[in-house]
């Protein structure tokens, strides 16, 4: 970019930090540039010096100072991968999609990971706004909230920080024979780091407060069916509270014993036995939406081998 421009914001971005407003807009520039040019007072808004959490009001004007963006290499998703995505849309309005993403594709790419769903979905629909409203793990499949406005961004991520406000159930298979008494594991959870590199959650005293609401589903030989309603939402906190439960999840390469999933390789499970399986939430205008994700076939096939049974989709 060789020269300043002045960028008015849009009514949908009044509240979004300065710093994420200009990352944003200023793809291949890398952060430290980004801080530094406000540092030094170079982008300003409404012609005054401005901090990168000022949160920004309808109408401001940013200046952006001459920057030189590095030559990026735009990654286009597959067509492949944008079919998938078109089959996996299962609510889609003027503010909100939500799609059922398959196991194995990244929310967003980032640290060797080319592209990832919100990318890909911005490539395929050419919106002007998509956002994810939060994440799921990689492996994970299942229910993923994508703002298409600014103003749902906001209602729905500050709904999740209120207990209880969005409904997010998950159906998970799990090693042994789960208690139907164990309903509840709360324990803190706090994210850790191997001197190789390697990131993972514990359960800590020093970590911070989770909650998370278990029922059986269905027993089988070796394994549980299982649904989980997390109250709070930690990193990886499913998958560590069953591990904490002494029933970790079945495919999970992180925190499951590598002899429990090979045994359950056997049986036809090849993945992480994780499923966002339904949403309930209710949209600013107080419009309900409800939305459920079948579980995979991955998932499914394996079980109704083993004399899956039909049960109550709404187990909470």
């Amino acid at each position: 970019m060789s020269e300043v421009r002045l960028i008015e914001v849009p009514e949908d971005y009044a509240g979004q930090r300065l710093d994420n407003f200009l990352l944003a807009r200023l793809k291949g520039v890398p952060k430290s540039m980004i801080y530094r040019v406000i540092r030094k007072g170079e982008v300003r808004v409404n012609k005054g010096r401005a901090k990168p959490d000022r949160k920004l009001e309808s109408g401001d004007i940013v200046r952006v100072p001459p920057i030189r963006v590095t030559e990026t290499v735009t990654v286009t998703p597959s067509q492949g991968l944008i079919n998938t995505l078109d089959k996996a849309v299962i609510h889609d309005d003027k503010g909100l999609l939500i799609i059922n993403k398959p196991s194995g594709l990244a929310v967003h790419g980032g640290s060797g990971i080319n592209i990832g769903l919100i990318e890909a979905l911005r490539q395929a629909y050419k919106a002007p706004f998509l956002e994810l409203v939060h994440r799921l793990d990689r492996d994970t499949s299942g229910c993923v909230m994508v703002a298409r406005k600014r103003s749902v961004l906001k209602h729905l991520q500050e709904a999740l920080r209120h207990k209880g406000v969005i409904q997010k159930r998950y159906l998970a298979v799990v090693n042994g024979h789960w208690p139907k008494h164990m309903t509840v594991v709360d324990v803190p959870l706090k994210r850790c780091e191997y001197p190789n590199g390697e990131r993972v959650v514990r359960v800590h005293d020093e970590g911070k407060a989770s909650v998370t609401h278990f029922k059986v589903i269905q027993y089988f030989e070796g394994c549980t069916l299982i649904a989980a309603k997390p109250l709070t939402g930690r990193t990886h906190q499913i998958r560590v509270h069953a591990l904490h439960a002494g029933h970790p999840l079945v495919g999970d390469d992180k925190y499951t014993p590598p002899e429990l999933n090979k045994a359950m390789r056997g049986q036809g499970f090849k993945r992480l036995c994780l499923h966002a399986h339904n949403l309930d939430l209710t949209l600013a205008d107080k419009t309900p939406v409800s939305v459920m994700a079948d579980l995979p076939i991955e998932i499914a096939a394996p079980l109704k081998k083993m004399g899956l049974e039909a049960f109550d989709v709404r187990y909470f």
